[in-house]
């Protein structure tokens, strides 16, 4: 059997963690957060475990804590995340076209997302903080095994 890693994905909490995150977040070796952060949020992450993440556009800029992009391989999978907006509206087709990881995670939108273009796979985990625009609060699990990778969507309800 190969090497196997299975990473949480979250974005927009905008300083709230539901109760329900810990659950949905269980196990996980690593969290990529993909902005909109908020106050308090990656300390309580963190309890879960190690936490990366972006800075999005209603998070305070120079916050030492929030990259402007990450970018990594994890079990032969390249990964990026950021927050999306620096595309204007994130679409699937844009963030391909200025990206070139195998997996690419985002957020601001709010609305859940997976789509594959390709080869590639393109992420958006919903929104995990307050309920906004009538969608259901939402995280994702992203499991890489043996150089291939799903996601799966976990509502938070």
């Amino acid at each position: 059997m190969g090497e196997r890693h299975v990473v949480g994905l979250i974005s927009d909490t905008h300083g709230l963690v539901r109760p329900e995150v810990f659950d949905a977040l269980a196990g996980v070796e690593l969290i990529l957060h993909a902005g909109d952060v908020g106050r308090g949020v990656l300390v309580e992450l963190a309890a879960i475990a190690p936490v990366q993440a972006v800075y999005g556009n209603t998070d305070p800029a120079g916050d030492p804590d929030l990259a402007e992009s990450i970018e990594m391989t994890l079990g032969g999978v390249s990964i990026h995340v950021s927050h999306g907006h620096e595309v204007g509206s994130p679409t699937p087709e844009r963030l391909v076209a200025k990206y070139d990881a195998d997996v690419i995670v985002y957020g601001h939108t709010h609305r859940q997302l997976i789509q594959r273009i390709g080869a590639r796979l393109v992420v958006n985990p919903g929104a995990a903080g307050h309920r906004r625009f009538d969608l259901t609060p939402s995280v994702a699990r992203l499991t890489i095994d043996d150089g291939a990778a799903r996601v799966d969507l976990v509502e938070l309800t």
